[in-house]
């Protein structure tokens, strides 16, 4: 063992046993916190997600001229203490902030912004309902204390009406909630709306006001709430606000904000204290009565000495305990690590963490550009060549390291031109990092939908091109491997695009490998929903013609510029079904993406359209081979008649009642609910 590593031990149990002093700085944790910002800066705040901050203003959510789903958050640096564990006390706090929620267009709404408490500071939730502050396919882990300022009705959330204010603990479904409208306040108007949230914990309650005057706290809140939030603030929280938005257009600001905590206040012994005054304001003496010195000093040498006869045998056992505990850590971690990496013997370069920790800037949230199914993707620099990667970080859990073996296993023997190129991995610190080549036109998706303002970068031929890359990457992956590699998870956001827009498929945490003389056999049903055929939720048998299904989607979705699901009204609109729709009233061009201008060929765009819902029949016999799909793409087979309606399909089996019990966006489900019910695929 190293000399500086011994004393950093015995320094470290020297203070556990009572021999140094208490560090100073933590009696300053327990002090007031008194923040203001008029403005924000960078200095201060972490964005995540879809936010972005403009002349000291933040948004929450981003700014498009269509209907989109959005999610973003802004966080402070620093975490605050708020609650103390010597006194078990938690600390009472006060918040007041200026807000803006406006709505791009009259048919346009939802779903609000929040303010929040979070013991943790680099994770952001699922757009809609979610608030950006739960992930919707795993409910519960997020943990956090909000008060949500919610412009949409969603019944699923026990909401009262579509502008209302309510309090979430670990959950979007309030606690309770208070009409804002009552009070006179539109949450969506667009108007200068100030909040002024306290929380006392020695009355256990919450209360919440709004005003359109940022000077005057009206005199009745519009939330009251009896609540002990003591078992949900950690000792150090972070605060931040978020919000988003599911199909629709709303903008969220904030404008300013101040935040003021007030201290630990432990009880006192009244014998200590009988008058109940803060030791601040009265001098304490003690006075020694019939006791000579001389007799107190020997008394406290021999205090002394059989203090160090108990505690010095305790210290060598417990620094022999604390050796003991970091050689088990060290030879499980190196014996973890070499199992890993007999996996890996075949695959591409080994990085270093070092390495890769420094190209991401600590793995910072500001180089989060997208999330995988089993993690997060980061843009990495590497100065030292000057070159650029994506670096995908696995989740903590068996399932990540699951899928991070599976990805690596499957990619590392693939070679396409239309493949996201694995440049190598990393095992190191107890993390799983896989390092792929950068993609600098991003997602498939984000040019779709979230950054529509360059929407128009995809012209009728990137869009064409898109197609056929795909269906040949595709067609490489049922074909021509020495196994067949089932995706499972073909969609728009996994599909990235190159300097030149050419398309690369990515993201293989879901894949499954497969003989091709086996059959396929039953798993639990893992994807997204919209890409998964209807087969595959009755039966959970991941097959080719399951891929062609997803691909099908991500086909109409390129030629029509529309999500797979979007909600207009009050109800939701499958993609499929609309495009069939069209076709069934000889009007299937008008499906094309408005955003082209017609700026493509009437022929070729009716044969790619007409192509996707070859692919999306609800009847998997009469989906095409990803081979022939890419003979008709290519001119070289005729396409395959579609008929004017949509067929349906009856299945009567044991099926999940519930969106989330059917599908997990790249996780699978444990358990789930059964119940014997009839579904019609129209």
């Amino acid at each position: 063992m190293r000399p500086r590593t011994s004393i950093v031990i015995i320094f470290f149990l020297l203070a556990i046993f009572g021999f140094l002093n208490p560090i100073p700085t933590l009696l300053a944790a327990s002090l007031p916190v008194d923040l203001e910002f008029p403005s924000f800066t960078l200095r201060n705040f972490t964005l995540l997600g879809d936010s972005c901050l403009k002349n000291g203003v933040v948004g929450l959510t981003r700014s498009t001229a269509v209907p989109s789903s959005s999610a973003g958050a802004i966080i402070y640096n620093q975490p605050i203490p708020l609650f103390d564990l010597s006194s078990n006390t938690s600390s009472s706090f006060s918040t007041r902030f200026s807000f803006s929620i406006e709505r791009a267009n009259p048919s346009s709404y939802g779903d609000g912004l929040a303010f929040f408490l979070s013991p943790t500071s680099d994770t952001l939730g699922s757009a809609g309902g979610c608030l950006g502050l739960v992930n919707a396919s795993r409910l519960t882990r997020n943990k956090f204390v909000a008060v949500e300022f919610d412009t949409r009705l969603d019944p699923s959330l026990n909401d009262p009406n579509e502008n209302h204010v309510g309090l979430d603990v670990d959950s979007t479904i309030s606690i309770k909630t208070g009409d804002a409208i009552l009070e006179g306040i539109d949450l969506k108007s667009g108007s200068l709306i100030t909040a002024w949230i306290e929380y006392r914990s020695d009355k256990r309650n919450l209360n919440v006001w709004l005003s359109y005057s940022s000077f005057k706290k009206p005199e009745k809140p519009i939330l009251s709430v009896d609540v002990d939030l003591s078992d949900h603030l950690k000792e150090e929280m972070y605060l931040g606000f978020s919000g988003s938005t599911e199909g629709s257009t709303e903008l969220h600001q904030i404008m300013n904000w101040r935040f003021q905590s007030f201290g630990f206040v432990p009880a006192r012994p009244s014998s200590m204290n009988p008058h109940n005054v803060s030791d601040s304001s009265v001098t304490s003496t003690t006075v020694s009565v019939g006791i000579p010195k001389r007799d107190s000093r020997k008394k406290h040498d021999k205090r002394i000495q059989l203090g160090i006869s108990i505690a010095g045998p305790a210290f060598f056992c417990a620094v022999l305990s604390v050796l003991g505990y970091i050689t088990v850590r060290r030879w499980r971690g190196i014996r973890k690590q070499r199992s890993f990496k007999t996996e890996f013997v075949a695959c591409p370069r080994e990085f270093n963490y070092k390495e890769l920790k420094s190209a991401t800037k600590g793995f910072h949230p500001s180089r989060v550009v997208g999330n995988g199914s089993f993690g997060t993707v980061y843009k990495a620099f590497f100065i030292s060549s000057g070159t650029i990667a994506a670096v995908k970080k696995s989740r903590h859990s068996h399932e990540g390291e699951t899928e991070f073996l599976a990805e690596l296993s499957i990619i590392a023997g693939l070679r396409h031109k239309n493949l996201v190129q694995l440049q190598g991995w990393c095992v190191e610190k107890g993390e799983l990092l896989l390092v792929y080549d950068f993609m600098p036109n991003g997602s498939l998706d984000k040019i779709l939908y979230q950054e529509s303002e360059r929407s128009n970068l995809l012209n009728w031929s990137h869009r064409l091109n898109i197609a056929i890359g795909v269906a040949s990457v595709v067609g490489y992956l049922h074909q021509e491997c020495e196994q067949r590699v089932i995706h499972r998870d073909i969609k728009t956001a996994n599909i990235l695009l190159d300097a030149n827009f050419n398309p690369r498929l990515g993201d293989f945490g879901l894949a499954k490998l497969m003989d091709h003389d086996k059959s396929p056999v039953s798993t639990l049903t893992a994807g997204t929903m919209g890409y998964l055929a209807p087969e595959y939720l009755q039966y959970g048998k991941a097959t080719e013609k399951t891929d062609v299904f997803s691909y099908g989607v991500v086909v109409l979705e390129v030629a029509c510029g529309r999500r797979p699901i979007e909600r207009e009204g009050q109800k939701m609109v499958n993609l499929v079904d609309w495009v069939w729709g069209l076709h069934s009233e000889g009007r299937i061009i008008e499906a094309a993406d408005k955003r082209l201008n017609g700026e493509f060929e009437e022929e070729g765009m009716r044969k790619l359209l007409l192509l996707g819902l070859s692919c999306a029949n609800p009847d998997s016999a009469e989906r095409p081979s990803m081979r022939r799909v890419l003979q008709i793409l290519n001119n070289e087979a005729s396409a395959l008649a579609v008929p004017k309606v949509k067929p349906s399909l009856t299945f009567s089996y044991g099926l999940p009642l519930t969106i989330d019990e059917i599908v997990s966006d790249a996780e699978d489900f444990h358990t789930s609910q059964q119940s014997l019910c009839e579904i019609k695929i129209n």
